[in-house]
């Protein structure tokens, strides 16, 4: 949630940042009278204790009276302060100044492009279809088994998964980051904490029936609850983890022209960059992970472009985003694989996460999140790039350590 500080004390500039995240202004109006309301209560019981104190012995019966008086004030006390947390929880975190405009993802902008998309002389084969010749992806067994947008991997399938996340832990470990396996499952104060919706249109958890458990759309939940409720020393910050968990989502409403195959799934593995840090350093550890997204494509040799979200495509939670979209060849276009968040102070709040400066002044970490591995999509560019015209798939140099091969040939 925001510091409602900031609605105390320039309200309309708050106001601005939620409509241009097509939020309804009058959210911030509505917190605004209910924090008025919660703060006159909070004057009226300061008044009748101080006048209480000021009674003498002998004032038996007004001392009863406050007292009545108090109770019943403290319950609308307590209703009051929840009904401003409520409501200012609806409230979006506003987009920094340097967010460019706009109302949905046609307004995104493009920063940069890296490689060039190869031209093959020979005609493209999405991944679905080289997965299943390959013999390593079968979405018929994954739907047998659980349900439709499930799969099941095997041989350099299975393989390549584990090589993808292995690349990716020794590429970011080498610049600071902490491997952490995370479980897979979290309270809902977490899920909801970070912005991961259990019901409605945009639905993506599973929640555990008669459980306060839902199972996590991604490692950010479970790397931002690890925190929960303490106070960091200034000195440990930036706090760097790449964490590694399965990803479950519902993905309610979400099925467009792209949802057959691995483009978008229920279930997938991922290895996710996690940063708490100053506030005055969320700028730049935003830009290191982005750089991180960028080597790790680099790396691979998948021709990409950064895009930077506009206000009307951050969500609730970021102030800022970049997404990394790879070249797809079955698509002649590019496609999401990586996005990367700065939620300033908005998570933290949700979650009580402070430090202290050495100042002995206490305040909210920032804290920012980076895809730098989907095993659902990154798999996807790689078998579309460096497809063959015999079917086969060259092993992308950077992970032939990892596999053991320089190709993957159908299953003899």
């Amino acid at each position: 949630m925001i510091d409602i500080k900031l609605i105390r004390e320039n309200p309309e500039l708050i106001k601005k940042g939620v409509s241009a995240k097509g939020y309804p202004g009058q959210l911030v109006d509505e917190v605004a009278g209910l924090d008025k309301a919660h703060r006159s209560l909070i004057a009226r019981v300061e008044e009748l204790r101080a006048t209480r104190n000021r009674l003498t012995k002998d004032q038996i019966a007004e001392g009863k009276q406050i007292k009545v008086q108090l109770k019943a004030l403290q319950s609308q006390l307590d209703e009051a302060e929840k009904a401003v947390f409520t409501k200012l929880n609806e409230v979006p975190n506003p987009p920094l100044d340097t967010v460019p405009p706009g109302t949905s993802d046609a307004d995104n902008v493009e920063v940069r492009k890296w490689g060039t998309p190869r031209k093959f002389d020979f005609p493209v084969k999405d991944h679905l279809e080289l997965g299943e010749r390959l013999g390593i992806l079968d979405f018929a067994t994954g739907a047998k088994v659980t349900g439709s947008q499930f799969y099941f991997l095997y041989g350099d399938g299975a393989r390549l998964e584990i090589a993808l996340v292995q690349f990716a832990f020794d590429l970011l470990e080498k610049e600071g980051f902490r491997p952490v396996i995370t479980p897979d499952l979290a309270k809902s104060r977490y899920y909801l904490g970070t912005g991961y919706l259990p019901k409605g249109q945009e639905a993506q958890t599973y929640t555990l029936e008669s459980e306060d458990l839902g199972l996590i759309a991604t490692a950010e939940v479970t790397l931002a609850g690890s925190h929960a409720d303490e106070v960091l020393a200034e000195s440990e910050l930036p706090l760097k983890y790449i964490g590694y968990s399965h990803c479950f989502r519902q993905e309610a409403g979400a099925y467009g022209k792209y949802s057959k195959g691995l483009y978008r799934v229920h279930e997938f593995t991922k290895a996710e960059m996690f940063v708490y840090c100053l506030p005055e350093e969320s700028d730049r550890m935003h830009q290191l992970i982005l750089a991180m997204e960028e080597k790790i494509y680099q790396t691979l040799g998948i021709p990409y472009r950064v895009l930077e979200m506009c206000t009307g495509d951050l969500g609730a939670m970021a102030a800022k985003k970049f997404d990394i979209e790879a070249w797809m060849p079955s698509r002649n276009e590019y496609g999401e694989v990586t996005s990367t968040s700065n939620c300033t102070d908005y998570q933290a709040r949700n979650l009580n996460i402070r430090f202290k400066r050495k100042t002995g002044a206490l305040e909210f970490v920032h804290m920012l999140n980076g895809t730098a591995i989907a095993t659902s999509r990154t798999p996807l560019a790689i078998l579309e790039n460096f497809q063959n015209a015999d079917g086969s798939v060259t092993v992308p140099e950077a992970l032939r350590p990892y596999l053991g091969k320089d190709k993957i040939v159908p299953h003899a």
